[in-house]
């Protein structure tokens, strides 16, 4: 049976201008939430971001003629996130002044209820919830010879759609604008009335190559929800998977910017040994790509002393071929011309887009989840965190190789041990047993579950109504931070920089239209 977590040890304490506090994978009831006047409400997310600290998102509900708005703020220092509530009516005074790092989130709410944040600088869908799929009025650059280049939305290759629309001179870029949504598949409105037997799978799928990271929000928001308390095991397999996922994830990007180099040999070394690490994903749990692994209260799989074995044996291997293979790679000159100086997203200007995870990291900024704001067994280790201050391709991916290089160091590290399984015989109900596969909830409390994906921070927020169903749900991928900053690396480059500039973010389509 589940273990269980006592309910008022939820009870979220206040600071004295009357805010909740809140730490990773808890809940509040919703009456608890105190409210803030919209200018007071603006003022602490300014100070907030002044200060160092970092907004996690900005959404909002409609409630009757007006609409519930909710800020989420990190605070690394005592690692605690704030929920600040208010109320605004459909038009309001856009926050997006002051703050550049609500853009996005401003648009995204007028594109979704129709609000209108006044003054905001350049008020257009990022998707398209409404109107035909693929009708946008382009931002355009005018002047002798100034022409467009339109790339997609649908691609040479495997790959999600998205147009891209160039302004250039010549080879020289004006400005990017990117024309997401095709993607979108209603995901957050499928959870509302949530959770059933379908929600697992819908968490499972928000963003293919990042299952586990997505996964483990959710399983934190539906624990802080319910009570549910996972075993030390539990939490140790989900440690080891996530960072099996960064893994397969960063290896295979590397090889993918040496495809966009012409640098052969990487691209062929990193294309294989993705393949390999996926392969220990499906050690744990037989898929590659960690799906039916990570539920809410803990896992379905555990490891036995024979398999951790096989893992810890191929990790050794896995890592000397990634050595041989990256290292070439950075060692070759003509690839670090290639890299350097090449989309360059200076500090202050990524700090002031709200960018995340890597892209962050290589603009300098020192910012992960696991550090900031811990959970499960990263309370007990947590991997180090590197930067780079010089924002460019060269940063994105040496970046990528710092954080492959301490994965590695961390799996060993962790699997030296082996945390016993206790008394937990079944974490989850099995799916096929016929039981329930999902547990009660809390009614009207709100909940957060946030995790470090190997894009960046991943946040579920999400509150239920009086019968214990989610009224409303809402997903911030990194990806929705971090497209402007592959717009903004593109500007005064050259168009050909565009497939090492798009490979070194490496965002996903689908994380952002859910």
């Amino acid at each position: 049976m589940y273990l269980k977590l006592y309910f008022p040890s939820f009870q979220r304490y206040f600071r004295e201008w009357g805010v909740s506090e809140m730490r990773n994978g808890e809940s509040i009831a919703l009456k608890d939430l105190p409210y803030l006047e919209f200018l007071r409400f603006k003022t602490v997310l300014q100070d907030a971001v002044r200060t160092g600290n970092r907004i996690l998102g900005l959404w909002a509900v409609p409630s009757g003629k007006e609409y519930s708005m909710f800020g989420a703020i990190l605070y690394p220092s005592t690692q605690s996130v704030e929920i600040l509530h208010s109320t605004v009516e459909k038009t309001y005074p856009s926050l997006t002044l002051d703050l550049p790092c609500l853009h996005w989130f401003e648009r995204d709410l007028s594109e979704r209820f129709g609000m209108i944040p006044q003054e905001h600088p350049w008020l257009k869908p990022i998707r398209f919830y409404k109107g035909e799929v693929g009708k946008v009025e382009f931002f355009q650059v005018m002047g002798e010879e100034v022409h467009e280049v339109a790339v997609g939305p649908v691609h040479a290759g495997v790959i999600e759609p998205g147009h891209f629309r160039f302004q250039c001179y010549g080879e020289k870029v004006f400005h990017l604008e990117i024309s997401l949504g095709y993607q979108h598949r209603g995901v957050e409105r499928a959870l509302t009335n949530g959770p059933n037997e379908r929600s697992i799978h819908y968490a499972e799928t928000l963003a293919g190559d990042t299952t586990i990271g997505h996964t483990t929000a959710y399983a934190l928001l539906m624990e802080g929800l319910s009570g549910l308390l996972p075993s030390l095991h539990s939490e140790w397999i989900r440690a080891i998977s996530l960072e099996l996922e960064r893994l397969a994830n960063h290896i295979g990007d590397i090889g993918a910017l040496s495809g966009d180099i012409g640098f052969l040999p990487t691209q062929s070394y990193c294309g294989r040994i993705r393949g390999d690490v996926l392969n220990l994903t499906a050690l744990l749990c037989g898929n590659r790509f960690g799906r039916s692994l990570v539920r809410p209260g803990g896992v379905r799989y555990t490891i036995e002393r024979e398999r951790l074995d096989i893992l810890r044996g191929k990790l050794r291997e896995i890592e000397n071929d990634t050595i041989s293979a990256i290292e070439l790679f950075f060692e070759t000159p003509s690839v670090r011309a290639r890299l350097e100086g090449t989309g360059i997203v200076p500090t202050d200007v990524a700090r002031e887009l709200g960018l995340v995870g890597v892209a962050a990291r290589a603009s300098g900024i020192p910012m992960d989840i696991r550090k900031d704001l811990p959970w499960g067994f990263f309370r007990i280790q947590s991997p180090s965190v590197g930067v780079h201050p010089s924002g460019d391709c060269y940063a994105r991916a040496f970046l990528r190789w710092v954080e492959i290089q301490e994965s590695f160091r961390f799996l060993h590290r962790i699997t030296e041990s082996f945390p016993e399984e206790s008394s937990m015989k079944e974490t989850f109900p099995s799916i096929d047993s016929g039981t329930r596969t999902y547990p009660f909830l809390l009614p009207d409390t709100l909940g957060i579950g946030i995790t470090e994906g190997w894009r960046g921070e991943i946040f579920h927020v999400a509150a239920t109504d009086r019968e214990g169903k989610f009224a409303w749900y809402r997903v911030f991928d990194p990806s929705f931070h971090n497209w402007i900053g592959l717009a903004y690396a593109m500007r005064g480059g050259e168009i050909s920089d565009f497939p090492l500039c798009n490979k070194s973010f490496n965002l996903s389509y689908c994380g952002h239209d859910l």
